[in-house]
């Protein structure tokens, strides 16, 4: 089991956003604890993004509540959701930008970000079959976000990671959720090794994630 993942490195995965006069950024944010990195990491993102100009929707999953367990019947593409779920499906609909911050448990995000995935990209949300289709073919993409940003902390360095897990949060986020939901540019960061991190480190990897934030979602020019 990771913690809470690597240096700075060039923007991959994708070209920035072209400059709008606004977005919509939506940040979700899925750990425990307050005080952990991931918070610094989240909101560090959401004060680059308002300071490039754009509309910062940051939801905390944890703080929230959020309710990960998706009860019989929802997963219909006509079911009626409850007041929560509504508002984050309308606002990822809506999300020119996503960020999502979370840490590496055992090579997947916690339950509680694993259960939003669940009820919020949803049928006619995120995805849907085309005419013809039982659902046994390849969905067609329906976000409208243009970039996605997924952060995460990590106590493996990164040279394990690839040679004995393979990296599962990069198949996870780039090709499973987000390519398939139709977004283009899919951007991964990680910052470690937390655990033996000392707070320049920290401060220089919340930095890092601003500088990046500002380089995806740039502001009008």
């Amino acid at each position: 089991m990771t913690d809470d993942a690597g240096p700075a490195a060039p923007l991959t995965g994708g070209e920035p956003c072209a400059p709008w006069v606004n977005m919509n950024v939506s940040i979700i944010l899925g750990h425990p604890r307050p005080d952990s990195l991931n918070h610094a990491l989240a909101a560090a993102a959401a004060a680059a993004a308002r300071t490039a100009g754009h509309t910062v929707r940051l939801h905390d999953l944890q703080a929230e509540g959020f309710d990960p367990v998706l009860p019989p019947g929802e997963e219909r593409r006509d079911a009626a959701l409850p007041p929560d779920v509504a508002l984050h499906c309308r606002e990822l609909g809506e999300a020119d930008g996503i960020v999502v911050v979370h840490p590496n448990w055992w090579g997947m995000p916690p339950a509680i970000l694993a259960g939003w995935v669940d009820r919020v990209l949803r049928p006619e949300v995120a995805y849907r079959f085309l005419e013809g289709d039982a659902g046994e073919g390849v969905p067609q993409g329906l976000l409208r976000a243009r970039a996605a940003l997924v952060v995460n902390t990590s106590n493996t360095v990164a040279e394990r990671e690839e040679r004995v897990f393979g990296d599962p949060l990069e198949r996870i986020w780039r090709d499973c959720v987000f390519g398939l939901c139709g977004v283009p540019t899919v951007v991964r960061r990680s910052y470690r090794v937390v655990a033996t991190s000392t707070a320049a480190e920290r401060e220089r990897w919340i930095a890092d994630l601003g500088g990046l934030v500002r380089e995806l979602f740039p502001p009008e020019q």
